[in-house]
């Protein structure tokens, strides 16, 4: 058997967003702005929805869901890449990593499984609104939400057993802001069939699936607001699932951009543009959506803002 000079990996360099070190001042203050900005953004709807009894609703209770989501997801990727903009190792052990990566597939998979769920709400709301309250009960929306974590959950788990089965020696740059599946498994000095198999199938269906469950749950939701003859009600209708299409088109669109586009067409500068979407703008913008689209919501806010004011 041919022996193979080869050093065992211990820690990855994350070599971030870009190699400009003159831009490391400007990022830093731009995703600093968007990482509290998504904190105070997504607190304060948890906050809102928790404390108004008026919103203790299935669809509210998805949001606050959502919310929590959307704060643990940035969480996981942008204090170490805001970190690594002054560090001149940029290093992650491999523990560190491997944990950031479970993680990470845990709130992207938990994600894309909220984000289905808040679909069926509103197409049983609009399609079927006089069994809407039998169909969407608390017992039902608890098991759905507590089986969205669990789907994540266990979907990180055998994604990161499957990492660890893996040799990684020589080259231990990511060319990344975080550790990612793809850019681990370039890495791997031995076979990643495996891990790449459970991806195309498992990893994928993941996606696909949920994303299917949006598509057909708006084409019945279009449908039977065409049906409305007065355009006031169409509008109105309309309305109170507008937010939930405009998130799911941000937050698919750049996973369907950056995972399941033709590998002639990748770039390492896209690839990192869709991952800054989906990992931080989308997650920041979440809550402002919601809330500027739902006029509920902004006279709660309005009121708890008014309320702190007294206090101070």
């Amino acid at each position: 058997m041919e022996e193979r000079n080869q050093t065992a990996v211990t820690e990855f360099v994350l070599l971030g967003l870009t190699k400009h070190a003159e831009l490391r001042y400007l990022l830093f203050v731009v995703f600093l702005a968007m990482y509290l900005m998504n904190l105070l953004g997504n607190g304060t709807m948890i906050l809102v929805i928790g404390g108004n009894s008026q919103f203790h609703t299935p669809m509210y209770f998805l949001l606050c869901n959502l919310s929590f989501v959307d704060m643990c997801f940035t969480s996981v990727t942008v204090p170490k890449m805001l970190s690594n903009l002054f560090s001149e190792s940029k290093t992650i052990s491999f523990s560190d990593c491997i944990t950031q990566l479970y993680f990470f597939i845990v709130f992207t998979t938990t994600e894309c499984m909220l984000l289905a769920i808040m679909a069926y709400d509103r197409y049983v709301a609009i399609c079927n609104p006089l069994h809407y309250v039998t169909v969407m009960n608390k017992k039902v929306c608890l098991s759905m939400s507590a089986a969205s974590f669990t789907i994540g959950i266990l979907n990180a788990f055998l994604n990161t057993l499957l990492m660890l089965r893996l040799s990684f020696c020589n080259s231990n740059k990511i060319q990344h802001f975080y550790c990612d599946v793809t850019p681990l498994l370039e890495l791997s000095c031995t076979d990643t069939s495996i891990n790449e198999l459970v991806i195309f199938t498992e990893g994928s269906s993941l996606v696909v699936v949920p994303f299917f469950m949006i598509l057909v749950s708006y084409i019945n939701i279009i449908t039977a607001i065409l049906k409305i003859q007065s355009s006031d009600g169409r509008l109105k209708t309309f309305s109170t699932c507008s937010s939930h299409l405009i998130v799911v088109a941000l937050f698919y669109g750049a996973i369907i951009f950056m995972y399941f586009r033709p590998s002639s067409s990748y770039s390492l500068e896209k690839d990192r543009v869709a991952s800054v979407m989906y990992t931080v703008v989308s997650p920041m913008l979440n809550p402002f959506i919601y809330s500027l689209r739902n006029r509920d919501v902004k006279l709660a806010l309005s009121r708890l803002f008014k309320e702190r004011k007294k206090t101070i």
